[in-house]
């Protein structure tokens, strides 16, 4: 029982907190992370991952992900809601008053604020993963023997293909996620 009211609990501050999608989550899921160890920060990669290639937002799918490894389907239905909770009750006071406030000079500033704070909170997140793509595990920092030098040219290459090469830069993005998918296996990337 205590697993999900923290389950809940945890997923409800992200949500509150993480303005500018799925990616403004990331730094409160490492935050998790180290408080819980429910996950590993290379269990979080693969959860981007996953995450980023099935539909719906990244932050529920992240939270139904967690939630399902460490507590089953029970889970999975609490952390979702602990996400979604905050924004449903932010959408519905939002909705009853923007009509009387959107003019206002205070509004307008306060929502223009709030753009740089969920970009700041995006790139530290892209950041983080990029450093735990390259490194591994950067729990302990970052060391230079530790980069991958496999996925450094997987990521060229994938740069390459999709914004160089004219032949293959309209192609659906589903493709090279999958040829990427089948790359990571045939070259066991984790091990590298």
């Amino acid at each position: 029982m205590m697993l999900y009211v923290r389950l809940f609990y945890e997923f409800f501050k992200a949500g509150l907190f993480a303005i500018g999608g799925g990616m403004a989550t990331l730094p409160f899921l490492y935050d998790i992370s180290d408080k819980t160890g429910w996950y590993s920060y290379a269990q979080l990669a693969d959860m981007v991952a996953i995450s980023e290639s099935t539909p719906g937002p990244l932050g529920v799918n992240m939270a139904t992900y967690v939630g399902f490894t460490t507590g089953g389907v029970p889970g999975s239905v609490i952390a979702t809601m602990g996400l979604i909770t905050p924004s449903i009750i932010i959408i519905l006071i939002v909705a009853g008053f923007l009509n009387a406030f959107k003019d206002s000079k205070y509004v307008q500033s306060a929502f223009y604020g709030l753009r740089p704070a969920s970009t700041a909170l995006i790139a530290a997140a892209g950041f983080s993963v990029v450093l735990l793509v390259l490194f591994g595990d950067t729990s302990e920092g970052v060391h230079l023997e530790n980069l991958s030098f496999p996925c450094i040219i997987l990521m060229l290459a994938v740069w390459f293909f999709t914004a160089k090469c004219k032949k293959t830069k309209n192609l659906h993005p589903v493709v090279f996620i999958v040829a990427s998918a089948v790359i990571g296996i045939l070259f066991r990337f984790a091990g590298a």
